[in-house]
């Protein structure tokens, strides 16, 4: 039974809902619903134009509505009188096939039917800039190697520790925060939980750090690759996959040497068999492929794959499998959206254990100083027109995904491609004016 809103809401001294979806591009919109009327809304939904969202609608289209989902409702922190809740797009009645939320959802009930149940964490990077977003906030953030740096962070102190205090207030059981291994940037981990509660999760994450650091009078940027010469914001996810019952662990196996099982390794097939082709999903900007395949940055290491490759615990790879019974995929990045991220990585999971995919052999090697001795390797791709080509004709995402969903991706991404070739960069001016 979901949690009613309004029981929610008086109990709690809400006045105010966000009822909220993430659209394709993952921008979170919302409605601010008042209390007195959430009844009506919990029953009926939240009305939208989709047209007027990176959804494939046009102006013609009917109304869109939101349905809210009760059990993902959480009370702002910073704000007790407004609660954000998540919601499902419906349309005439039906779900809207080629949304998020809807997406995974579909992905999930596809794994319960195979009696299985998929846990996850993810691990949010992000820079904390000046408010207009042309430099860094930290004047003093200057060090070679900054991870870690202690000074750096408590210069960041009031920042960092209302979103982890926020974290702590919500139950999320956050357990550690640091300054990561780029000038200004800062990543906070928080336990993981069921893939839907994970996405909804980060979602309200990103709206949450961008917020306080607006009270600060900051910006909070997710974006891959804000500054060429430091390394980018990655959005990596623990992955592990569970009975029905979330108690036992079906990717675990203690008898192997990195601790996983034949399901373990056949869904991480999967996964190696076609993260190229999700790359337009897990690296959804044109600015996500200079993360990827990025030059050496100014700590020494991008941290982040060009190849579609795995190891143990080795984070020069694309996945590594850090402890038994899960692995981390390293390919996500930022621009990534909340439940796009894990209703790929599910999906392609699901293909491996359907299929019994082999991932192929593992490489215990330094990918950034030795990829020369992988030997043939696939290769992500270069740029975003490039993995939307090989995502829009592949089989196993066609199939995973249905038509609807991918056709309107591509097309909205065609798009956005079409809008980036449209301008010219001073680069370009640079260097070929004098042509």
């Amino acid at each position: 039974m979901a949690t009613n809103l309004h029981q929610f809401a008086k109990k709690n001294g809400v006045k105010y809902f966000f009822v909220s979806f993430v659209d394709l591009f993952g921008v979170l919109r919302s409605k601010l619903v008042p209390a007195t009327a959430i009844d009506e809304i919990q029953s009926e939904g939240a009305g939208f134009a989709g047209f007027a969202t990176w959804l494939d609608m046009s102006p013609a289209d009917s109304d869109m509505f939101g349905m809210p989902d009760g059990d993902s409702v959480i009370q702002l922190p910073w704000n007790k009188e407004i609660a954000w809740v998540a919601s499902d797009l419906y349309m005439n009645g039906k779900p809207v096939e080629a949304s998020p939320r809807v997406a995974l959802k579909t992905q999930i009930a596809k794994a319960n039917k195979l009696g299985m149940y998929m846990k996850s964490g993810v691990e949010c990077e992000y820079f904390l800039v000046s408010s207009d977003g042309t430099a860094l906030s930290d004047p003093k953030d200057t060090q070679e190697k900054p991870c870690y740096d202690s000074s750096a962070l408590m210069r960041r102190y009031d920042v960092i520790t209302e979103i982890c205090d926020s974290m702590i207030t919500l139950g999320w059981k956050p357990y550690q925060n640091d300054h990561e291994d780029a000038n200004g940037q800062f990543e906070m981990n928080w336990d993981f939980s069921d893939c839907l509660k994970t996405a909804d999760r980060h979602a309200f994450f990103k709206f949450m750090t961008k917020t306080i650091a607006e009270k600060h009078g900051l910006r909070a940027t997710f974006m891959p690759k804000p500054f060429t010469n430091l390394t980018g914001n990655g959005c990596h996810s623990h992955i592990s996959v569970w009975d029905k019952t979330g108690k036992k662990n079906l990717f675990l196996d203690k008898k192997d040497e990195l601790g996983l099982s034949k399901t373990g390794y056949h869904f991480l097939g999967g996964i190696v068999n076609s993260a190229d082709k999700m790359a337009a999903i897990f690296n959804p900007t044109v600015n996500s492929y200079k993360r990827i395949n990025g030059s050496v940055t100014l700590s020494g290491a991008t941290w982040s794959p060009s190849s579609i490759t795995w190891a143990g615990n080795n984070r020069t790879h694309m996945v590594r499998v850090p402890g038994p019974g899960r692995f981390e995929l390293r390919l996500m990045d930022g621009a990534s959206n909340p439940y796009l991220l894990q209703a790929g990585s599910l999906m392609l999971g699901l293909d491996g254990v359907l299929n019994k995919r082999d991932p192929g052999k593992r490489l215990d090697i330094n990918m950034y100083t030795e990829g020369h001795k992988a030997g043939k390797v696939k290769k992500l791709p270069l740029n975003l027109l490039d993995s939307i080509r090989i995502f829009d004709s592949s089989k196993v995402i066609r199939e995973g995904f249905g038509n609807q969903f991918v056709d309107s991706y591509v097309k909205l991404k065609n798009k956005e491609w079409d809008s980036y070739s449209r301008n010219l960069s001073q680069w370009e001016r640079d260097a070929t004016l004098d042509c």
